[in-house]
């Protein structure tokens, strides 16, 4: 899916992560929160067909 913070070492000021609403998905969230990123208002679902999927926008306030 879209940003996973393995992927981008910049730290910038507002990020939407995206993927299948599981225990991974809530794992980078958490590993982004550790980081000094608060929530950006709720998180959005839809349904694909096959799965949940989820995005939550993050900002860095630090």
């Amino acid at each position: 899916m879209s940003d996973n913070p393995g992927n981008d070492d910049r730290r910038l000021a507002y990020r939407v992560l995206t993927g299948r609403d599981d225990s991974a998905f809530c794992e980078r969230v958490s590993a982004m929160l550790a980081q000094g990123y608060e929530l950006h208002g709720g998180p959005s679902l839809t349904f694909n067909g096959e799965h949940v999927v989820v995005a939550q926008a993050i900002v860095l306030t630090s």
